[in-house]
């Protein structure tokens, strides 16, 4: 197994070389045109930037995803969602959900964030060029709304890769999580790429599949 240091060139290695914990790559940008060719491959950057100074890449071979049709909607889900006291957006506050998820429970000030300069810089011009989605949840009061929850990432040849989410109320990151699916199932997406697993996401209808398949989903009709 091998840690590969990137260079100026847009080269990815085969991620069936890397680590066990999916760390593939070292070194290299944040470009737009090297992320595009990241996420084309299953690779995404993680690193705190507080103790690292360039990106690390990771592409785990046994991959965690929620297929849009899959996405579980609890009893008490439906129950809220019904009751018509939030609103949910897509793409209408990107930079104040990137900053939620960067700061909610205290992230940013953690030794080992992850989301701060370089990250919000990258994915703030991923959304200026089309390619960063944000979903936003808001409680309605009136007139007035509050952004209460949301989460980002990746929209590309037709999956989703998702980067963060945050919440500031009960279950408002999966309303944006359910949101999600929903979108996706309307206009045919393929799956939600949640990186790791979590209860949180287990939860919601995230399962694992290799590598192999993932791919080759991904490839398949791509979405413009």
């Amino acid at each position: 197994m091998a840690v590969y240091r990137l260079d100026d060139e847009l080269w990815f290695p085969d991620p069936h070389n890397g680590e066990a914990d999916g760390l593939v790559a070292v070194g290299g940008d944040l470009s737009i045109n090297r992320l595009l060719l990241a996420y084309s491959h299953g690779f995404f950057p993680w690193y705190p930037v507080n103790l690292e100074d360039e990106p690390r890449w990771y592409c785990p071979l046994d991959r965690f995803v929620i297929f849009p049709n899959e996405i579980h909607v609890s009893h008490s889900m439906r129950t809220m969602l019904n009751k018509g006291i939030y609103e949910i957006s897509f793409n209408q506050a990107f930079k104040q959900v990137i900053q939620g998820c960067s700061k909610v429970d205290g992230r940013d000030r953690s030794l080992g964030a992850w989301l701060d300069g370089p990250m919000i810089t990258a994915y703030s011009q991923m959304h200026e060029a089309g390619y960063a989605v944000s979903v936003e949840v808001w409680q309605k009061s009136g007139e007035e709304r509050q952004l209460i929850g949301g989460l980002y990432g990746i929209f590309l040849r037709g999956a989703f890769f998702g980067e963060s989410m945050f919440s500031e109320a009960p279950s408002a990151s999966k309303i944006a999580l359910i949101a999600l699916a929903q979108r996706l199932s309307q206009i045919g997406g393929k799956f939600i790429d949640c990186q790791f697993e979590t209860p949180h996401l287990k939860s919601m209808g995230g399962r694992h599949i290799p590598y192999e398949e993932y791919m080759r989903i991904l490839c398949e009709n791509p979405i413009p």
